[in-house]
């Protein structure tokens, strides 16, 4: 019997995975990638002898990178060999940095740090715990591994019964407070919600789950990098006989009469029996579905309504040494004015005195950089494209660079950071935008707000077009490696269910 073809837009996470699957489960899938590598996001930036990755760096769930492999028998360690990270990450607090926790996921040292900062909100760190804990496991059991194709999917007795354990309504950050005084801890705590591009201070206080995972299930470094994913899921589809076409931007989905007939890369038409877009879901709604009826309520003026997440400022340094003095991956560095700095991004304002992330990939792989050196990437979260009062060019890119340099001089072993640095490139929301077709240069697609997630977030299978499918951070269940690749499990589970049930119908007739 002939194998029905599928065309996969775009090699990001969710793109790669997606095909993966497919390839697997028997259909003849061509996976178009308008760069010139695999990832999307999870790019590289190579210069200098330094390697960086491009926008992801942190591993959290493992189960989710390793089953990609495991579904088809491989095992993940001859792909993406994993070493824990213990302790997890750093933080600094101060105007000079001079206050700094090492975050185990050792629950015996996590102890010791909490109980250093307040023996009562060590106490409301493990109430935290088990409070969100089981809020995750619902969560985990009937909202972030299903589809909702209709709206009786969600609004039925059961699953309105489990929405409300959710207790979405309150923020991350007054959810913590309830449990945990301390300020530097609440920040220690809620931050996360970053990861998926959300203020803890207005985003929903179910995504305070993030650090209860971390702290549970660790945080893991790649060798190689997150990079090595990509390339990891690359290989393995080509193992599978799959097709991959670089430097092929697609143009179009070929819909007629509200179904999907395959996709147009500059003159080529190539048809299609399933089409599943990795293309970020607004841009592709906008650009890439033309035909009107196909894009039902997704319309030009109801896609710039949505609320975007926000976007990065990203620096990637080649350093003219190492730094021992700074010895975990991961470090997070908060200014004073929490609250103030991340309100301003969500407000649209350039930052006074922003809080941002260092990763030393090279810590763990000395590959990563020239023998001797360190790369360090620094990521400042800053406002999206539609939310921004400032322009992007180099005067801004001048004014954070300055402000996160001056801030790491007053960290121990950063004091001389400017002059030991001999290599540096940047990505800004513009280059988000172009490079990768993030809307609004949103690194994280679409906000994950209540009006947003779970049945109102943009599903995996088109509502107003047949043979189409969309997978990705701005589809459900949202964003962040993991999250993105349950999108992939579940959008192509809704593409096998949809030709199952027309071959049945087939038979039949």
């Amino acid at each position: 019997m002939k194998r029905k073809r599928v065309s996969v837009i775009g090699a990001g996470v969710a793109g790669l995975a997606s095909a993966i699957r497919l390839q697997h489960a028997g259909y003849d899938v061509e996976l178009f990638e308008k760069e010139a590598i695999p990832g999307g996001k999870m790019h590289k930036i190579e210069k200098d002898g330094y390697k960086f990755d491009l926008g992801p760096s942190i591993v959290m769930m493992p189960e989710l990178y390793r089953e990609v492999f495991e579904l088809v028998g491989r095992d993940p360690e001859d792909y993406i060999p994993m070493e824990r990270l213990d302790p997890m990450y750093s933080v600094f607090f101060g105007k000079d940095a001079e206050e700094r926790y090492d975050i185990s996921s050792d629950l015996i040292e996590l102890m010791k740090t909490l109980e250093e900062i307040s023996d009562e909100d060590a106490e409301g760190f493990l109430t935290y715990l088990q409070k969100i804990y089981e809020r995750f496991l619902v969560a985990k059991n009937h909202f972030i591994q299903r589809p909702f194709r209709q709206a009786k999917d969600f609004y039925n007795p059961f699953m309105l019964r489990q929405a409300l354990k959710l207790k979405t309504f309150d923020t991350a950050d007054r959810f913590v407070g309830k449990y945990i005084k301390n300020e530097r801890l609440k920040q220690m705590i809620s931050f996360q919600t970053l990861y998926i591009g959300v203020s803890p201070f207005n985003g929903p206080s179910l995504y305070t789950m993030i650090p209860m995972i971390e702290m549970l299930y660790g945080v893991w470094f790649i060798k190689g990098g997150m990079h090595t994913m990509a390339t990891a899921m690359e290989r393995l589809f080509l193992e599978l006989g799959g097709s991959v076409h670089y430097n092929s931007a697609v143009d179009e989905i070929v819909i007629e009469n509200q179904v999907a007939k395959g996709i147009r890369v500059g003159d080529r038409f190539i048809p299609s029996d399933y089409v599943m877009c990795n293309a970020d879901f607004p841009y592709a709604m906008k650009h890439l579905v033309q035909e009107t009826k196909a894009k039902g309520k997704y319309t030009d003026k109801k896609i710039d309504s949505m609320k975007y997440s926000c976007s990065c400022f990203i620096m990637y340094l080649g350093m003219d040494r190492k730094y021992e003095a700074i010895d975990q991956v991961h470090n997070f560095m908060f200014s004073e004015g929490f609250e103030e700095n991340l309100n301003a991004i969500f407000e649209g304002k350039l930052l006074d005195d922003p809080s941002f992330y260092v990763y030393i990939g090279s810590k763990m792989d000395p590959t990563l950089a020239p023998e001797g050196k360190d790369g360090l990437y620094v990521l400042v979260p800053v406002s999206d494209l539609s939310t921004s009062e400032y322009e992007w060019n180099d005067e801004t890119i001048n004014y954070y660079r300055s402000k996160v340099l001056n801030r790491m001089k007053k960290v121990k072993g950063f004091e001389q950071i400017e002059e030991e640095l001999v290599s540096e490139s940047y990505m800004t929301p513009p280059d988000f935008a172009f490079k990768f077709n993030a809307y609004n240069g949103a690194c994280f697609g679409l906000q994950p707000t209540l009006a947003q997630s779970n049945h109102m977030r943009p599903q995996s299978k088109a509502k107003n077009c047949e043979n189409l499918y969309f997978t990705g951070s701005s589809t459900h269940p949202g964003a962040g490696v993991p999250i993105v690749l349950l999108s992939a499990k579940i959008a192509t589970e809704e593409l096998q269910l949809d030709d199952h049930e027309k071959k049945a119908k087939h038979e039949v007739s």
